[in-house]
């Protein structure tokens, strides 16, 4: 029994140590021949989901003199599905955009896991690095709390209580759309106690809920609840594109008491200016000071996206004329190696490189802002900031001339290391 239940354990620990190696989506860029050195008993076949022909896409096994074609236009070389190995090198390749799917095996028997293959536009992207003013509007007001208080009687007194929950999105009230925080106050006000109807966005779902207020001990219409109408705070911009769109921060703007991921009304860039830095150390994250204007002179984009990948827009013109880097090419997951990167911040006044190191990269994190692990080497930077701080978050990462990733978390209990999103996720957002 205790051979058996050594050898059961064996098998699961060998299964689950293979198990992240190949992730559950790729994507590869169209036109481009790609090589997976996964290193792998896994095989299995690749086969295209849509009904109809596909372009041509091949897979190659650099160890065998024939190349195979999936699914290709022309009807006499058009077969059902291919098979790859990936103990050996493989090289993908499909001619335009179109998805597939990997049915794979460990050891070719036992079932492993169902990629989807998903082939994207090559794209061109200029890095940018600079630090950006950020103000985001939400779409009705925000719960962010639900509390009580003593009404006008002497009771306490919750009206909002297992009525509304934090979180939710009030958006209009008896069929009036809810702008901004002073006005909903008002409508409170105006109420009187009468009922309300309101109607709110509750985890992605519409519903309407009936309330009444109650009057405090000022005499004032209350519902017991803290809302948030906006926020505002600085970040990296990660890219400008071509097409004058732009990616950054890298993850999503949440709400400071919720951690909820704000639903935009609508958004605007600032240019802004660092005018403080106060270093990281273990346990004590640091943070860049911002100065910004709003208004009308300093916009330099809007903001049409806040998305867990990064908030995402439309920028000036102008900034893309005037960046101080070329576009490059972008670098996919499994392009990424370990060892020396840089990223572009602006912690100086104007974007640098700085030299890191990737230490992890995690093809199959169920974190999407965690993908890649990065640790600063640069002594400058080290000496200004302590390693990754507050307001960083976006900086580009770049390895061997291709765009990678960007920044997007700081390890508290090791201020050198900071944590990054794959740019293809902020592509495919």
């Amino acid at each position: 029994m205790l051979l058996v239940a050594g050898i059961v354990a064996l098998f699961f620990a060998v299964y689950f140590s293979y198990l992240d190696k190949i992730p559950s989506q790729i994507r590869i860029r169209a036109g481009v021949e790609q090589e997976f050195d996964f290193r792998v008993p896994v095989s299995g076949e690749i086969y295209r989901t849509a009904e109809e022909a596909a372009p041509v896409a091949s897979v190659t096994d650099v160890d065998a003199e024939d190349e195979a074609y999936l699914l290709a236009g022309e009807s006499d070389r058009r077969a059902e599905s291919i098979h790859v190995d990936f103990a050996r090198t493989v090289k993908l390749k499909a001619n335009e955009i179109d998805t597939y799917q990997m049915d794979l095996k460990l050891f070719g028997v036992l079932p492993y896991k169902n990629v989807d293959i998903e082939v994207i536009q090559d794209k061109m992207l200029i890095p940018s690095g600079i630090p950006i003013g950020i103000y985001v509007k939400t779409d009705g007001v925000l719960v962010v709390g639900i509390g009580e208080f003593e009404s006008n009687g002497g009771e306490t007194i919750s009206p909002a209580k297992y009525v509304l929950q934090k979180g939710d999105y009030i958006l209009e009230s008896n069929g009036e759309a809810v702008e901004n925080k002073k006005q909903f106050i008002s409508m409170v006000e105006a109420s009187e106690g009468e009922d309300m109807v309101l109607t709110i966005r509750r985890n992605n779902e519409i519903t309407d809920v009936c309330i009444n207020a109650g009057k405090n001990r000022m005499e004032e219409w209350k519902l017991g609840i803290w809302i948030r109408d906006n926020a505002q705070g600085i970040g990296t911009m990660t890219y400008e594109g071509t097409d004058s769109t732009f990616g950054a921060l890298g993850h999503g703007i949440n709400d400071v008491d919720t951690s909820i991921l704000m639903n935009l009304e609508e958004g605007t860039l600032y240019r802004t200016e660092i005018v403080g830095i106060t270093r990281g150390a273990n346990g004590a994250p640091g943070e860049l000071t911002g100065y910004i204007e709003y208004d009308s002179d300093n916009v330099i984009g809007e903001i049409t996206e806040n998305t867990a990948e990064g908030i995402f827009g439309v920028c000036d013109e102008e900034l893309v004329t005037n960046s101080v880097y070329e576009p490059v090419p972008i670098a996919l997951k499994q392009e990424i190696v370990l060892g020396p990167a840089q990223i572009i911040c602006s912690v100086s006044g104007e974007p640098e490189f700085y030299d890191v190191e990737i230490v992890e990269v995690n093809l199959e994190h169920e974190n999407v802002n965690r993908g890649i692990v990065i640790r600063v080497v640069d002594e400058k930077l080290l000496m200004l900031t302590g390693g990754i701080i507050q307001g960083m978050s976006g900086s580009p990462i770049i390895q061997n001339g291709k765009l990678v990733g960007a920044v997007t978390h700081v390890l508290v209990n090791d201020s050198t290391k900071g944590y990054g999103i794959f740019i293809e996720e902020m592509l495919t957002h």
